[in-house]
């Protein structure tokens, strides 16, 4: 047994005390913190039923997927649990990049006593595989075919993967976790807004323990993370305002007017860009309207005027240049 092997979590924390959740769970925890646990957002807002499934994974070994809308927070909630927890962390974003020889390993040439030679260095799998790491995929919707089937021999519970090319089988270290996100639950790009998602096999879909969706926050929570990332805005009825207009244009998505909506993401740059520019409107503009289409602009020019009681004059002015070439 490697010193790696040995690495164990040294403590039980209360779910009810570290995250305020009334459950009588309690969950295993690192005393030491790692180069590869997350920093703690003291920020972060969690959603107690996605806290608990993740909480889950990391109890009991269970495969968890968070899939919900852009923008929910669905990757950074599982990094702030293992920050909780002191949990090394790794995240790998599932772009069109990655490739089966990053997640597997490669030969690579490298230098030994002087001389050069070929050397098999292991991917993220395999590294993480080996240790007490919760392995994040990100984006896992938007994984090519050839990279989910790395992903698939994994998800069993023993988990066992084999280096064809080391002729060597390694078997997961006893602290290993795996985790995943997505916009869609392997169903594809059906609302045109995730565009390079793929259709998943249902058996590898199947093999997920939990699925958790994680949707918007509740207003007054979504308020309270504004205030925090951006301290100098405090007037209460200018943030009202502001996750007002959130609202309508995810009820707009939702009801097929709009192809976009504002996340909290959207709605923290909107603030800090009103700190910058001293004018909500045109920072709206700056943060959002110019991302929506011409022809929905002026949708977006409504959900403003309704919340704010004021014209909303560069996204009209925009819309009208727009129309008029």
């Amino acid at each position: 047994m490697t010193a790696i092997d040995q690495i164990q979590p040294d403590r039980e924390v209360s779910v009810r005390d570290l995250f305020g959740i009334d459950s009588d769970l309690s969950v295993p925890a690192f005393s030491e913190r790692d180069d590869h646990a997350p920093e703690i957002d003291t920020a972060y807002r969690f959603n107690a039923d996605v806290t608990l499934a993740i909480l889950a994974g990391f109890m009991r070994d269970r495969r968890v997927m968070v899939q919900g809308l852009h923008g929910t927070g669905k990757s950074t909630h599982i990094e702030q649990v293992a920050a909780r927890l002191n949990w090394p962390c790794v995240r790998v974003n599932l772009d069109g990049h990655i490739s089966r020889l990053d997640l597997v390993g490669k030969d690579a040439i490298v230098v030994r006593d002087g001389k050069q030679v070929t050397e098999f260095q292991e991917g993220i799998v395999p590294w993480a595989l080996q240790r007490p790491v919760a392995l994040v995929f990100d984006e896992y919707d938007a994984g090519r075919p050839d990279v989910m089937f790395v992903i698939q021999r994994i998800l069993e519970r023993d988990g066992k993967f084999t280096l064809l090319d080391q002729n060597r089988v390694i078997r997961p270290h006893p602290q290993f976790r795996l985790f995943a996100t997505s916009n869609t639950v392997g169903l594809g790009n059906l609302s045109g807004l995730y565009h390079g998602t793929q259709l998943l096999n249902h058996a590898q879909i199947d093999r997920w323990n939990i699925v958790a969706t994680l949707n918007f926050l509740p207003r007054d929570e979504e308020i309270a993370i504004i205030q925090a990332r951006v301290p100098g805005v405090r007037d209460r009825a200018l943030l009202d305002a502001m996750v007002s207009v959130a609202e309508l244009t995810r009820n707009g998505f939702a009801a097929g007017d709009l192809a976009t909506l504002m996340s909290p993401r959207t709605l923290i740059s909107w603030a800090e860009n009103c700190e910058i520019f001293g004018d909500v409107g045109r920072a709206f503009c700056l943060s959002f309207v110019n991302k929506c289409d011409a022809a929905e602009q002026p949708v977006v020019a409504e959900y403003f005027q309704r919340c704010f009681d004021e014209e909303l004059h560069s996204a009209q002015g925009a819309t009208s240049q727009a129309v008029a070439g």
